[in-house]
């Protein structure tokens, strides 16, 4: 088996500013493997939230690819070694993950949905997110995304009702409010929360730090807006506490690990009564897909990565109206 790794350079259609960073490009780490003339692509968008860098997750991948098995077909077992292969990095373990699955796609002549036995009619539609700018940008984003039923609002910033009020003015879409841990303050929290109650908005992404679980209960008793885990969900393991604070979960391949462990998240979570979103980072089409692919199984849909860059190298599926509409071909269904 070989494999090459690859750092591309994806560029940010706008600035991609939320409570706690800002960014105009990412840095996301390509692994491709090859074996008996097949490709597998995968792909790691490391977050330095979660201690990631470029250059740990390729550390990080060139160690997982070198202890891979020859046989891939019999993909449970090799997910699993993928999954406790190294200590964190988990952007990294995610393209291993989804470079895997999509050569035993390609080897089995199967999309992903197929091999799982889903089907993407019942896949939500995705939101398409504004991160945080000026009144007058985000309005003029909103309008942008005038063809999406779902926006994803990115807040934190210190003026949030105004910023609502300026897409308030030129827009009556769905909104889903992100605050990336930028409400430090329950009492201001639950504040912020009642006011968009009024607004229709659909539910509030992790409004405060992970880190303060007693006021995120506190919170939760008192929220009339469902109140979705974003940092405060890294793996399997962390969904037991999530229940207790929170009444939905965002599984995200690069913070769980990749599509095992994304599907042990799923089903956990909804034995334990949660609401389940599947979001994304900042990614190109490659990620995107994998995550897009065991869609069906879950409540939202935040895909809208590769949406948001100008230069995603690969293409695959497609997004109509915020409905995604996955590749008929083998694998991941992307190409370069």
């Amino acid at each position: 088996m070989k494999y090459q790794l690859e750092t591309k350079t994806l560029t940010l259609a706008h600035r991609f500013t939320i409570a706690r960073s800002s960014s105009d490009e990412k840095h996301n780490v390509f692994v491709k493997l090859e074996k008996d003339g097949i490709t597998g692509w995968g792909e790691a968008a490391p977050n330095t939230r979660y201690q990631e860098t470029p250059a740990s997750s390729t550390r990080a991948i060139e160690g997982i690819c070198q202890s891979l098995p020859e046989n891939l077909l019999t993909y449970t077992p090799v997910l699993n070694r993928i999954k406790d292969a190294v200590s964190g990095e988990y952007a990294a373990k995610a393209a291993v993950d989804m470079a895997v699955m999509d050569w035993v796609g390609k080897s089995l002549g199967l999309p992903l949905y197929k091999l799982w036995g889903l089907d993407p009619a019942d896949i939500p539609a995705t939101s398409m997110t504004i991160a945080i700018a000026s009144p007058e940008e985000m309005k003029k984003r909103a309008l942008e995304a005038s063809e999406y039923h779902i926006l994803k609002v990115k807040l934190g910033s210190g003026h949030d009702r105004e910023l609502i009020d300026a897409i308030r003015s030129v827009s009556s879409q769905t909104i889903r409010i992100d605050a990336n841990e930028g409400w430090r303050d329950r009492e201001m929290a639950i504040r912020e929360i009642e006011w968009l109650a009024a607004r229709n908005v659909e539910l509030i992404e992790q409004p405060m730090p992970a880190s303060q679980e007693a006021d995120m209960q506190w919170l939760k008793q008192r929220s009339p807006l469902p109140l979705i885990a974003d940092e405060a969900f890294t793996t399997v393991n962390s969904i037991y506490n999530i229940s207790e604070c929170y009444h939905g979960i965002n599984i995200k391949l690069m913070k769980c690990g990749g599509t095992l462990p994304a599907r042990e998240s799923i089903c956990l979570a909804r034995s334990l009564g949660l609401s389940i979103m599947l979001g994304c980072m900042i990614e190109s089409s490659v990620a995107i897909a994998a995550a897009a692919h065991m869609a069906p199984l879950v409540d939202f849909a935040d895909l809208d990565g590769n949406l948001l860059i100008d230069n995603d190298p690969f293409q695959g599926h497609k997004v109509e109206n915020g409905a995604v509409l996955l590749a008929r071909e083998p694998g991941l269904g992307v190409q370069l």
